[in-house]
């Protein structure tokens, strides 16, 4: 059974712990005959006016851009060998504003959170590299599992 929080920050402790250690996510979406498709990605995520929000640098694939033009819903897991697992519903939404992307470009730098993120320059020569697409995730729910014991908590949005 899960526990629902009222606040993400109840969960951002651990949901931060859990992305920074595991890095990589299955970002699922659906074609227009609803059928999935999943890739391994790295997105970064922070904590924006207490609510989390995902960005995803990546190639604007036809295969991506077809199933999010159709379907802007996406759902991201993170799984560790030791049961802990992140899993995020979220809207996704193409972005082009160069000083979007070029904090994204410095968020991965970083690594948001801790641990997360990679160089972007090893795939894409600079924030202005016109084959750099972002991504931006608005979680609508968001679920956290303790592997030690299954504990799940999940945080969901208050209706737009």
């Amino acid at each position: 059974m899960a526990d629902k929080v009222t606040s993400f920050d109840e969960i951002e402790k651990q949901f931060a712990a859990y992305i920074g250690d595991i890095v990589y996510a299955t970002m699922t979406t659906v074609d227009a005959k609803g059928r999935p498709r999943a890739r391994v990605l790295i997105p970064i995520w922070e904590v924006v006016d207490g609510r989390p929000l995902g960005w995803l640098a990546t190639y604007r694939t036809p295969v991506k851009t077809a199933h999010l033009a159709h379907n802007p819903h996406t759902t991201f897991s993170y799984w560790s060998p030791r049961q802990n697992a992140v899993s995020l519903d979220t809207v996704a939404e193409w972005v082009s504003d160069p000083a979007v992307v070029r904090r994204v470009w410095n968020l991965y730098r970083e690594g948001s959170p801790p641990g997360a993120g990679y160089e972007l320059g090893n795939f894409w020569s600079s924030p202005e590299d016109p084959r750099l697409h972002v991504l931006r995730l608005t979680p609508w729910r968001v679920q956290v599992i303790r592997g030690a014991d299954l504990h799940s908590r999940i945080w969901q949005a208050e209706p737009a």
